[in-house]
């Protein structure tokens, strides 16, 4: 496992030491970018290696990329490593399905990163504000790391997400208002209580775990690209931290070819960076009255605005709103059709590939990866309201 050199600014490029907890940038408040010494892990025997060690035979998980992560013992709950499934109905499309994760989505890869880090840092209370999922994960994993969770979540998130965090022995404050409404009572109240806020992209680590998945995918299609990547977003992280993987995995040697398109995606009622990419703006502006059943979408301003526009530029990629309806109907449309589950967010994905195929935006040549971000049984009392609504 690589020591970390340092930590940069992903907008000034200043670097700051790892050798103590940071948060964001001194200078300029960027999100920051853990950095390593990568010199012993660079060619196609170390990438060949992986997977092959007795531990990754029982099951490593996302560990199984140690070579590229900090060299820390793991807190751990068997994050990674999910089904990347083809579809029945068409020839180039896999779903990368991560509710197969701990509780139940992507978030428990980040928190295991987090929270591993936070130990080794010797922090002993956390705060979190969330759109639901990552609270869950936040209070799963700082209880297998023992220490103190703050979860703070608006009142309306799943009901699922309120009983995870009370059974993991968080202590749980329910907001009347968004996300952004949590961060806000958070950082006003984390110097006072002593809380070490694992914000999204207000500390370095949570990126660290979230890119794995490009990792995955890119071993999982035998050591290539894909042409097309789709991702739910409502912070960002996943798809910031998989396009730092693809730049890692080139400097490493261990993967060649042309990029994916990075395609985001949002709801209609929450799309901020879907306003700003069809504005040509560098950053979005908050979102007004923000309101979708996928509420891992409901994030009215995110932070990692301004590299989630960039990084879909750079792919040649494109952002996506759609509409409740045209999510639910993929939804119902991939539980009976495929016998997959989907969160809310997850047919966001499948609903978007659906309406780049009709624009002409893709092919059905192309061969592309949706994410699936979460199970839908944690959303079983939003499904089911949506189905009696339907009928």
């Amino acid at each position: 496992m690589p020591a970390i050199a340092y930590l940069e600014c992903s907008r000034c490029d200043a670097q700051l030491d790892a050798s103590v907890p940071q948060t964001v940038c001194n200078l300029c408040a960027g999100a920051l970018y853990v950095r390593y010494d990568l010199s012993s892990a660079r060619g196609a025997a170390v990438r060949d290696a992986i997977g092959t060690t007795a531990a990754d035979h029982r099951w490593s998980g996302m560990w199984r990329y140690r070579a590229v992560l900090p060299a820390i013992e793991p807190v751990t709950l068997g994050e990674g490593w999910t089904p990347m499934l083809a579809s029945h109905r068409y020839a180039n499309v896999y779903l990368k399905e991560e509710g197969a994760n701990p509780t139940g989505t992507f978030k428990a890869r980040g928190l295991s990163l987090a929270m591993t880090m936070a130990r080794h840092y010797g922090i002993r209370k956390i705060a979190v504000p969330s759109a639901g999922n990552a609270g869950g994960a936040a209070a799963a994993y700082a209880a297998a790391a023992g220490m103190e969770a703050h979860i703070f979540m608006p009142k309306d998130v799943p009901l699922a997400n309120q009983v995870e965090c009370l059974a993991y022995g968080a202590k749980m404050t329910l907001v009347d208002g968004l996300i952004s409404d949590c961060a806000r009572i958070v950082n006003e109240r984390k110097a006072q209580e002593g809380w070490f806020d694992l914000s999204t992209l207000k500390e370095p680590f949570r990126i660290e775990g979230k890119k794995t998945m490009g990792y995955e995918l890119v071993e999982q299609l035998g050591w290539t690209y894909p042409d097309a990547v789709f991702y739910p977003t409502g912070g960002g992280v996943g798809l910031i931290g998989m396009w730092k993987a693809f730049q890692e995995l080139e400097e490493l040697g261990w993967v060649t070819g042309k990029r994916p398109k990075m395609i985001a995606i949002q709801a209609a009622g929450c799309a901020p960076v879907a306003r700003a990419w069809e504005e040509h703006q560098p950053v979005s502006q908050m979102w007004q009255n923000a309101a979708t059943f996928a509420s891992g979408l409901r994030v009215p301003k995110p932070y990692g605005d301004y590299l989630i526009l960039d990084i879909v530029r750079q792919s040649q990629g494109t952002v996506v709103a759609l509409s409740d309806e045209q999510i639910f109907t993929s939804l119902r449309n991939w539980a009976s059709k495929e016998g997959i589950f989907l969160s809310p967010e997850g047919a966001a994905a499948t609903s978007a590939y659906d309406h780049l195929l009709a624009s002409g935006f893709l092919q059905a040549s192309d061969r592309v990866v949706l994410f699936n971000t979460g199970s839908g049984n944690k959303y079983t009392d939003v499904i089911a309201s949506a189905l009696e609504t339907q009928g």
